[in-house]
């Protein structure tokens, strides 16, 4: 992502100096104006600063001369200045272009929302960034959270973004952010973010840990290295002194704790073992959880309307976020208990004849064998699995989530994904090898049709691999498609029918 002068009411913060942006040189370069920074060399302006990003796939040295030609005024490398380079461009060697160019971009976009919090771990992330968004509209405050799902507020979402946005972008973002008044933000953190130093200059009050699972190993070449990569959060930049929060319920949260202390923070837990908040007592209630918590020494009786036991936990994380940051805990706690289930993850779409219908965005193995375990105590019926796998994508996993679905759902029917460019029937097929006893209805709004019709009492219908997607990929078009609007209306025609019939 690129920056470019912004129209309006910022312009006159464009351009800056070349000092306040990179820090003074003592040369006569310091005082040139600069109007964008970049690491694409394709989206240079004139007045740009160009950064020459290392990479795995071509190094961005390479493409100085491109970034020249549209007009450059100054040049971020690893490498000595260029004999050639003409007089009136800058060059500035430094060890790490990756890290300058991120605290370049914190002082070209200088505003921050006051209190941003982040989280980081292999799942959960998308959640506790929502519910600290819920928890802090809900204390009057202006919020909004930033990941998998874009940027949402108060107002609606934006989607469309990385789980950790490049640096330019992303400082971009929490400017305009400040700029509309938003005070507070909650933000994930990716490993992948993170080692690249995409977070570096965001000044944060608080971040937490969720878990770690295996994930991402083509990237990180061990576990260990996917944990390093996380707590650089904590170790790199957390201030001192400022809240960390850990889910000792999650996988690896007594490594995370270790690595946390070593790092100079003092880790508030939450959960079952956890000192800050601790989590007493859990059960289901109808398609709701009970809990009892301790905070502070003062126990609160809760009903929260959530979906799966892991998602408690999430939901303490996102209450300690909050605590930990100012929050009057005795409303945080009462907030709990209006939290929405985030787009796309076991998220609550609507009830009929006794039955719940929720989407989930688990497109993996492991992720539908969990989404089924957790919503296997709440179903007092049966539990039906709607799913498909993309085209285009990992062929192995469509045989194991098959199995899955077999072995986990009481009914299962298999549907259409993105097929892409792949042929549709020899996905499913794939799939119900694994599966010989499932339903096939290719075309998925059919089939979700087909599922909502089934539901009777205590029923739990879920229809899995697309989560908060509003598209379906077929070949090369992209057609507009949303399970959570399809359900819906399925449900409208359920009861319009039933209506019918109860006239008739």
């Amino acid at each position: 992502m690129s920056e470019s002068p912004p129209q309006g009411a910022h312009m006159n913060e464009i351009p800056r100096r070349l000092a306040d942006i990179l820090g003074p040189a003592g040369d006569a370069f310091d005082a040139i104006e600069i109007t964008g920074l970049t690491p694409d060399s394709r989206a240079v302006a004139p007045g740009f600063v160009f950064f020459a990003i290392p990479g795995v796939k071509a190094d961005g040295a390479r493409f100085v001369p491109q970034a020249l030609a549209q007009g450059a005024r100054a040049i971020v490398a690893a490498g000595p200045r260029p004999d050639d380079l003409g007089q009136d461009i800058a060059w500035r060697r430094v060890a790490n272009p990756r890290l300058t160019l991120a605290r370049a971009a914190s002082a070209f976009h200088p505003r921050q929302p006051e209190r941003i919090v982040a989280v980081t771990g292999t799942a959960g992330k998308s959640s506790v960034a929502d519910f600290v968004r819920q928890i802090r509209l809900t204390l009057g405050d202006a919020a909004a959270s930033l990941g998998t799902l874009g940027v949402v507020t108060g107002e609606g979402a934006q989607y469309g973004a990385l789980t950790t946005p490049d640096p330019v972008g992303l400082h971009r973002m929490l400017q305009d952010l400040a700029d509309r008044g938003i005070t507070d933000l909650a933000m994930e953190a990716s490993s992948h973010g993170l080692d690249q130093h995409r977070l570096d200059g965001v000044r944060l009050a608080a971040a937490a840990f969720t878990n770690l699972g295996r994930d991402h190993l083509d990237y990180h070449p061990t576990m260990e290295a996917y944990l390093a990569a996380k707590m650089r959060l904590f170790d790199a930049l957390l201030p001192r002194g400022a809240p960390a929060i850990v889910n000792t319920d999650g996988d690896y949260a007594r490594e995370a704790i270790a690595a946390i202390r070593a790092a100079g923070h003092a880790p508030l837990t939450v959960g079952t073992d956890g000192d800050f908040i601790r989590l007493e007592r859990h059960e289901t209630q109808g398609f709701a959880q009970g809990v009892s918590i301790v905070h502070a020494g003062r126990r609160h009786d809760l009903a929260i309307p959530l979906i799966g036991t892991f998602q408690i936990g999430n939901a303490l994380v996102a209450a300690a976020l909050v605590i930990a940051t100012g929050g009057d805990a005795a409303r945080v706690f009462a907030a709990l208990e209006q939290l929405a289930g985030v787009s796309g993850r076991l998220e609550r779409v609507g009830e009929v004849d006794g039955g719940l219908c929720v989407v989930d965005y688990a497109h993996k193995p492991d992720a539908l064998a969990h989404a089924l375990d957790a919503l296997r105590p709440f179903a007092r019926g049966r539990l039906i699995c709607i799913f498909g796998c993309g085209g285009d994508r990992d062929p192995g996993k469509r045989p194991i989530m098959g199995r899955i679905a077999a072995e986990r759902a009481d009914h299962t029917i298999v549907t259409d994904d993105n097929p892409r460019s792949e042929d549709p029937a020899a996905i499913r097929a794939a799939i119900l090898a694994k599966a010989p006893d499932a339903q096939e209805i290719g075309d998925r709004a059919e089939a979700i049709r087909a599922g909502v019709s089934m539901l009777g009492e205590g029923d739990v219908l879920v229809v899995a691999g697309k989560g908060h997607e509003t598209g379906q990929i077929v070949g090369e078009q992209v057609l507009p498609f949303s399970d959570q609007e399809t359900i819906r209306q399925a449900i409208a025609e359920r009861l319009s029918m039933a209506e019918r019939l109860s006239r008739s």
